[in-house]
């Protein structure tokens, strides 16, 4: 089972509905099981039943089978009469919902498939048989399993049954399917990068020719055109009904037009510009023509005239449309503008201070006095006694003290100032 468009899938669009009081619900159930089987079963029982919920059914022969509900209500009303089956064709019944043991049994029935359909390989290639087992699916009681195969022609797999039975200790059913239903069984990405159509969404296989790839212009290479089965995609035939209505209007035995300066060949057909490519032998240029032109020059060669000459037609001028002004209204258009502020940023050198500046400020911090530290904050510890006799004696006679601070200061900017006038006069002498 795969995600997505899953054809398995069904939404029920009637389930948030109210019902008439009177109303008898739709007694029959549609169950999905491995790959994209499906099958009808009719609730005898009434048993409320939603969809996903695994159920215990009723197989085509003896035991019991183990699918999930894909369907309820009145859509299965519709799907009996979209497969053609009547409701009276309905036999097989619901036996009951999956408890934990048919769980746990189904689950070990699923987890034999692998290593049975490789044991069973081996065992037709022993024999020598010309077929391909591609899937093998178990019933849920896992009393049966169902050898799904591929193969050119008919196959004698009598003595392959015998050894199977007596390997898996089984009932052993074998069932011949075409490259189309294995590729929708196994599933896998296509050439467009998707997952493959048969093993998603589509339902019925319509036969694919080569023509569907000639009317659409395609290569004719059966390696570019073949899917993974082996066979043509079902692909060239989604398009091809809008080809057919396209090709309708374009002339399909006109190939060459007869005009004085010569004959011109077809070249190219465009079908859904309706317009048809000619060209003159030794001639560069191909000529465009539309599709009443071609029919007029046809219809002229037929009657025995030719026309003069296929003119090419003139270049249609460009015109430069100008940028309009609301584009780039705050700057951030660019993705790269804080670029340019960076490189512009790194480009300016910082700013070089003169010589004499620099020589000032040296003079200036060896000239500057440095402030006494006191020693002790408190003055209760004998801060005075530290202090000169001078500011002692003014500092008892009441004196700010900040006026005693700043004192020292002034005797150091005299004696600086007395030795720089003795070094001058000295230098004059």
């Amino acid at each position: 089972m795969t995600s997505g468009c899953n054809k398995l899938d069904v939404y029920d669009w009637l389930v948030d509905m109210d019902l008439p009081s009177n109303y008898k619900p739709f007694d029959i159930v549609e169950v999905r099981f491995k790959g994209s089987r499906k099958e009808f079963f009719v609730n005898t029982d009434n048993i409320y039943l939603e969809m996903g919920e695994m159920v215990v059914v009723e197989p085509n022969t003896g035991g019991y089978d183990i699918g999930h509900v894909s369907l309820t209500g009145e859509l299965v009303r519709l799907q009996l009469k979209k497969n053609n089956v009547k409701p009276d064709d309905v036999v097989k019944k619901v036996y009951r919902k999956a408890n934990e043991n048919d769980v746990a049994k189904y689950n070990l029935a699923k987890d034999l498939e692998w290593e049975t359909m490789h044991r069973a390989r081996n065992l037709a290639l022993e024999l020598g048989l010309s077929m391909k087992i591609s899937d093998v699916d178990y019933q849920g009681d896992k009393t049966k399993a169902t050898f799904y195969y591929t193969a050119e022609g008919r196959v004698d797999f009598r003595e392959l049954i015998k050894r199977m039975a007596e390997a898996f200790r089984i009932r052993i059913e074998m069932r011949q399917i075409g490259m189309r239903q294995e590729a929708s069984r196994l599933g896998g990405i296509g050439s467009c990068g998707r997952e493959l159509c048969c093993s998603t969404w589509l339902t019925d296989f319509k036969t694919v020719s080569t023509s569907a790839a000639r009317y659409q212009n395609l290569s004719l290479n059966t390696l570019k055109l073949a899917g993974q089965c082996g066979k043509l995609k079902c692909c060239l035939n989604y398009e091809l009904d809008s080809y057919m209505d396209a090709l309708k209007d374009i002339p399909n035995n006109i190939d060459r037009i007869e005009t004085h300066s010569g004959v011109a060949y077809l070249q190219k057909t465009d079908i859904f510009k309706k317009t048809m490519w000619f060209s003159y032998p030794h001639a560069e240029s191909w000529i465009p023509l539309t599709v009443d032109q071609v029919k007029e020059f046809a219809e002229l060669n037929s009657q025995g005239k030719k026309p003069q000459e296929l003119i090419v037609p003139e270049k249609e001028e460009v015109v430069n449309v100008p940028n309009p002004d609301y584009e780039n209204v705050v700057g951030q258009d660019s993705l790269t503008r804080l670029d340019e502020r960076n490189k512009k940023k790194k480009k300016r050198k910082p700013k070089r201070k003169p010589e004499n500046a620099q020589n000032a400020q040296g003079q200036n911090a060896e000239n500057k006095p440095q402030r006494p530290k006191p020693e002790n904050k408190n003055p209760n510890n004998g801060q005075n006694q530290n202090k000169p006799r001078e500011n002692q004696g003014k500092a008892e006679n009441g004196d700010d003290s900040n006026q005693n601070r700043r004192r020292p200061q002034n005797r150091n900017r005299r004696n600086n100032n007395n030795n720089n006038r003795n070094k001058d006069n000295n230098s004059e002498g």
